[in-house]
């Protein structure tokens, strides 16, 4: 089917939509004594936000992610491609050298509304090696924004160039990319150019809640964004900050050392202090992550605190489970708002959890967390995936955030190592914002691995419809807000 063009300029633009009215707790604490990004009107005015394809935008140019071999590795990419039609495969191929990870390149656009294409190579994530792919991911869109510049298009259409396929986490790209586009409009005279971000379905929830702080819109937002936005904004580019690698230069080396020794610390005693300070480095985790989840602190498995904290939380578990296994569940079991549905494609177990069901004022909040340690432990030892619908959900279906917290708390490790992916269907406002903020704050360890989609048939990427038993309200609703796309038989 022919998708049908839209015209870049025909986009509202960001100024134009009405600003949030967010409410700011008087007992939380702003990181910025100012917004680092005041409300820009003139900025605002030349950026736009579309939820579509990138192949149906007509602008000067639309920037997609590739690899080193420019070989369309991403879905986005190869659609962008076929699209274009043989002669952008032949122009790339007649190029004959990689293009390198961080670094763009511009073909022409052929059978697409646009004029250009630019290709970039974007990184792949690695926790170990974090700031390396954030910095190269900065680079893209710097580079990206630079050829715009260079050669003075009217308009481009910008992807989220971070993807889960390269397990790149998604807020964290979001952030990169927000803050290197403010910065880039920033420092240039970008009057007669329009960037129009293009999220995909499962960016576009972090989007909506990001841009008012990076694009605010009015005072409140403003205000709002001195306590949202994170401690790192990035430097004047918006490339991420790295204090520990920052090279600090004195007079004289000497003084320092004569410094050291004025203070009481002779020459004996400043190699135990390095040598100290290097067994505490050798004794750290190497997965960061691990640790916040473990809730252990530098000295690792050297700390006997905890050993004992963990050693009690596993105690604690092994009791809700041997409770689990006796006590009458059938009054949370009987709501069937928590079930297994099947396996995904990559033959893991799927869990279905139905949000109007879950009637959190009415229930026994204890034997909810029992019934799902009952539920889940005989799945979470390998990999597992976890569906989240909160189509139609009111306010008496949210549980305390006290109780989300309990139970992230008492889920054994495995639980969050094993999930591979959370999906949250039909989300709003609210659940975006208590997302983010959770697994900002407290869960960062699972915080990729969760997604916001808008409908049920991006489900169908991962699984088989025919694995995938879901109540008829919730297809009934798909279909209203999101047209009949899949015919399947209603659970």
């Amino acid at each position: 089917m022919e998708e049908s063009v839209v015209d870049a300029a025909s986009l509202p633009r960001w100024q134009e939509l009405a600003p949030s009215r967010p409410s700011v707790e008087r007992y939380s604490a702003p990181r910025h004594e100012s917004s680092p990004f005041p409300c820009r009107p003139d900025i605002n005015q030349v950026v736009a936000v579309w939820y579509g394809r990138l192949c149906q935008l007509n602008t000067s140019c639309v920037v997609v992610s590739s690899d080193e071999r420019d070989s369309g590795a991403s879905p986005v990419c190869r659609h962008l491609m076929e699209r274009a039609g043989p002669e952008m495969a032949a122009e790339l191929r007649r190029s004959r050298t990689r293009l390198p990870t961080g670094e763009a390149r511009l073909t022409k656009g052929y059978n697409l509304p646009a004029r250009f294409v630019i290709h970039t190579s974007t990184p792949r994530y690695n926790r170990r090696y974090r700031t390396a792919a954030e910095s190269t991911l900065h680079a893209c869109y710097r580079e990206v924004l630079q050829l715009v510049n260079e050669r003075r298009l009217a308009s481009v259409a910008l992807p989220c160039l971070h993807s889960a396929r390269r397990e790149f986490p998604p807020d964290a790209g979001a952030h990169i990319a927000l803050r290197t586009v403010r910065r880039y409009l920033e420092r240039f005279a970008c009057a007669d150019t329009l960037v129009v971000l293009v999220p995909d379905v499962m960016d576009a929830g972090i989007y909506e809640v990001l841009m008012p702080l990076y694009f605010p819109r009015s005072p409140e937002e403003q205000q709002y964004a001195r306590f949202q936005l994170p401690e790192d904004v990035g430097d004047e580019f918006g490339a991420p900050v790295i204090p520990d690698r920052a090279i600090r230069i004195i007079d004289n080396p000497q003084h320092s050392y004569q410094g050291l020794q004025h203070s009481g610390e002779h020459r004996g005693e400043l190699p135990a202090r390095l040598a100290a300070d290097l067994r505490d480095f050798s004794q750290m985790e190497d997965d960061v992550d691990r640790q916040r989840l473990l809730g252990t602190g530098p000295a690792g498995s050297a700390s006997n605190f905890a050993i004992s904290q963990q050693l009690c939380k596993r105690e604690r578990y092994e009791r809700l489970l041997r409770r689990a296994r006796t006590e009458d569940l059938s009054e949370i079991s009987g709501i069937g708002c928590l079930y297994q549905t099947g396996k995904d494609r990559f033959g893991r177990p799927v869990i279905c959890f139905i949000g109007k069901w879950f009637r959190a004022l009415e229930i026994d909040l204890d034997k909810a967390l029992l019934y799902l340690i009952y539920l889940l432990e005989p799945l979470v030892a390998n990999d597992y995936t976890i569906i989240y619908f909160h189509t139609l959900t009111e306010s008496e279906n949210h549980p305390a955030m006290s109780w989300i917290r309990q139970v992230y708390d008492v889920l054994e490790y495995k639980y969050k190592k094993n999930l591979k992916a959370f999906y949250i269907v039909h989300p709003t406002i609210w659940t975006k914002l208590m997302t983010w903020w959770f697994t900002t704050f407290m869960a960062p360890g699972i915080k990729q691995k969760v997604h916001n989609i808008t409908g049920v048939e991006y489900l169908y990427s991962m699984m088989d419809p025919d694995q995938l038993e879901i109540p008829a309200f919730i297809t009934e609703y798909d279909m209203t807000i999101n047209g009949i796309r899949y015919f399947r038989p209603q659970a």
